[in-house]
């Protein structure tokens, strides 16, 4: 059976959600330049085919800069698999990273409905219906 949450229980898992959210959002910002950064190394080599290249030379030190990313890249995505892992353990659904949109589930006289919350607002203060998604949030005003 799966946990719900009033308003207020919601609002008060929200500094640590919010602390996760923007850690989460970190380290995807930071794959992001990670990747970019791959690219831009490997660009050269992609675009004119690959050949062996001798030892010492510029591709040498790409290749070992490109590894050593790729050893970042890892270790951010194990990162921020267990902050998701975290997030859905409490029972709430993660939406977005990047904005760091969320669902909680709730009853509202006895039916299932989503309390919506995201990143930059202050307290949970929207719903929508369990088959709505974000535009179809209203305002808690309108549940009562």
């Amino acid at each position: 059976m799966p946990d719900f949450y009033d308003f207020d229980r919601a609002n008060a898992k929200l500094p640590e959600l919010r602390e996760t959210l923007l850690q989460l959002r970190a380290m995807r910002n930071e794959v992001v330049s990670v990747r970019d950064r791959i690219v831009e190394l490997n660009a050269p080599a992609l675009a004119g085919g690959v050949a062996p290249t001798p030892a010492g030379s510029k591709r040498v030190g790409a290749d070992e800069e490109t590894q050593r990313l790729r050893m970042r890249m890892q270790g951010l995505v194990d990162q921020m698999q267990a902050a998701v892992l975290e997030i859905d353990g409490w029972g709430i659904q993660l939406r977005e990273i990047e904005t760091g949109l969320v669902d909680f589930p709730a009853l509202v006289a006895g039916r299932p409905v989503w309390l919506c919350w995201r990143l930059g607002e202050e307290r949970v203060q929207w719903w929508h219906e369990i088959a709505e998604g974000f535009d179809g949030r209203r305002r808690i005003e309108d549940l009562f």
